[in-house]
């Protein structure tokens, strides 16, 4: 009986986890988004799908779903990319490559909003450090790129590379570094270059870490919304009002919480669909050693 109930006992603080904050509050969600609550009362009347209809009547909605479509564009595969190449280039365990690593990092730890205030200064027109710099070469610069829609969207998008992409170079620093010799040595013995030996050999050993890094920053980029709120609140016009920053205005600005929790439950169904389409994609052909 004890070797039976062992294992769920050890799984239980993580079941209460997942109930408590994933769960009962997707169900909390569905159940607000039948109900219309921008009447003032304890007892929301029940309307069923109306709020569902009005959202997907909001062209507000569906501009802030193309903005997480462009964001999801610009951040994960750069910041995978850059991840990997990191990893690669670091993968000697030197005391030089154990600071860089280190260095790589560091954006992680700070918090978002951290990150988002000193990305900030560095746009300020005339006075920010790219200005500065770019002014070097090509004379005096006074450029709002937090003003304008499409630098808008590209200036979070390097904030959301360079905090994540030491976070995801972690990871595949752990996948090359378990990697067996034997199958690179053969095949630069049978006359492979190094580009060969990395897409042919390495590359698909690392598959599994690679889907793993994939869905975790497609879940970083539609649910991390910090760095909108402080550097654009989500302008200008809506140009970067990406889908959890439109949930949050409609709660804490418009208080159509009803109108909120069904944009929020589509949200958590469209990520389980895009997450589990993207692990049958990406599973196959991958093999995992036992």
């Amino acid at each position: 009986m004890r070797k039976r109930l062992f294992p769920y006992l050890l799984l239980a603080p993580t079941f209460i986890f997942l109930v408590g904050f994933t769960y009962l509050p997707l169900f909390r969600a569905l159940i607000d988004s039948l109900h219309d609550s921008r009447l003032s009362t304890d007892n929301p009347p029940f309307v069923g799908m109306d709020n569902f209809i009005r959202l997907f009547q909001d062209p507000v909605f569906w501009l802030s779903l193309r903005n997480n479509g462009v964001y999801i564009l610009l951040t994960v595969i750069p910041g995978i990319v850059l991840a990997l190449v990191l990893a690669v280039w670091l993968t000697e365990n030197t005391r030089v490559n154990r600071w860089l690593r280190t260095a790589f990092f560091f954006p992680t730890i700070i918090p978002l909003v951290g990150a988002a205030t000193l990305w900030t200064f560095i746009f300020i027109p005339n006075l920010g450090l790219l200005d500065y710099y770019l002014g070097k070469v090509a004379g005096p610069l006074s450029v709002n790129y937090l003003g304008m829609g499409n630098s808008a969207m590209v200036a979070l998008a390097a904030v959301g590379i360079w905090k994540f992409a030491g976070y995801y170079m972690l990871f595949f620093l752990a996948a090359l570094q378990g990697l067996p010799a034997s199958p690179r040595e053969a095949a630069i013995m049978e006359g492979a270059g190094q580009r060969q030996v990395f897409f042919y050999i390495t590359l698909p050993l690392i598959r599994p870490t690679l889907n793993f890094v994939i869905i975790i920053a497609l879940v970083y980029a539609i649910t991390q919304i910090d760095h909108v709120v402080i550097m654009t609140q989500g302008g200008p016009n809506n140009a970067t009002s990406v889908v959890l920053f439109y949930i949050q205005n409609l709660a804490n600005n418009s208080h159509d919480f009803g109108k909120a929790s069904a944009a929020t439950f589509f949200t958590m169904v469209a990520l389980f669909v895009i997450s589990i389409l993207n692990l049958r994609t990406l599973e196959k052909g991958v093999h995992y050693e036992r």
